[in-house]
């Protein structure tokens, strides 16, 4: 009677410490004192056509209720685990059906707790999302802009790599303002003014601190919409025709429309 008492308590125990990792299941348990709990927070948005993978040190990652190991569109996950000693933890994200590596980011103890944030479409992913911050408006009834164009030169091919302005202008030609240093690398100064009707405005792309187009001899313009009592961040895009050649411009995607900005 005594053993079975004694091999119940053990199955028990052994129970108990193996429901403590069951958010990741595959980590072993904490075996000496250089083991430590992580957590990496995972917040993103793939606007993509394929779903994307994440994996962990080779590991797929399980998602939502459903235990998907792939997602479209929006993704949240709090993904737990131990790390053992200096081992690192090294995510990555893959097209699931062409197999690309799309991008790699490495964690380690260092920094037990860590976010991790991204939009992604065709040729763009943005890191750090969750950084981000927008402009805050000073009176009611303004809306508000900064700009990132992490696109730049992909199709028109300037070989000019300096900043841009954006001369902001409403439909009947009148200068609402001008936004400085817009690149591929970081959000532009931000800029606000007074909402008004027509809600149209039209900004024209020039070299930082000049007229001049940063595409020679074509004027580069956006078309966007203004939006009473918002503040949106912008990301440009560079465009190209059925032959691949460059075609402007567009202002549309917005990723207060996808994100939460505190």
């Amino acid at each position: 009677m005594k053993h079975i008492l004694t091999r119940t308590l053990i199955f028990a125990t052994l129970i108990t410490l193996f429901g403590s990792c069951a958010n990741d299941e595959l980590t072993p348990l904490y075996g000496n004192e250089k083991d430590q709990p992580g957590k990496v927070v995972i917040i993103g948005y793939s606007a993509l056509n394929d779903s994307i993978q994440i994996t962990v040190n080779g590991k797929p990652v399980e998602i939502g209720k459903e235990k998907r190991t792939a997602f479209v569109k929006k993704v949240e996950k709090e993904y737990e685990f131990v790390y053992h000693g200096n081992e690192e933890k090294v995510f990555q994200f893959t097209n699931k059906t062409t197999k690309e590596l799309l991008r790699s980011y490495h964690f380690s103890a260092k920094k037990t707790k860590d976010t991790l944030s991204f939009y992604t479409k065709e040729n763009i992913w943005l890191d750090k999302v969750h950084t981000l911050k927008t402009g805050v408006l000073s009176l009611p009834g303004y809306n508000g802009y900064k700009f990132i164009f992490p696109t730049l030169n992909l199709y028109s091919k300037t070989g000019y790599d300096g900043k841009l302005d954006g001369i902001i202008r409403k439909i009947n030609g009148q200068v609402l303002g001008v936004v400085e240093n817009i690149n591929k690398d970081q959000y532009s100064a931000f800029i606000e003014f007074p909402f008004s009707s027509p809600p149209t405005i039209i900004m024209e792309l020039v070299k930082h601190g000049t007229t001049e187009s940063y595409v020679p001899g074509k004027k580069i313009t956006v078309n966007m919409t203004m939006s009473i009592n918002k503040s949106k961040l912008i990301v440009l895009e560079e465009k190209r025709d059925g032959n691949g050649i460059f075609s402007g411009v567009d202002g549309t995607l917005n990723l207060t429309d996808y994100f939460v900005f505190k």
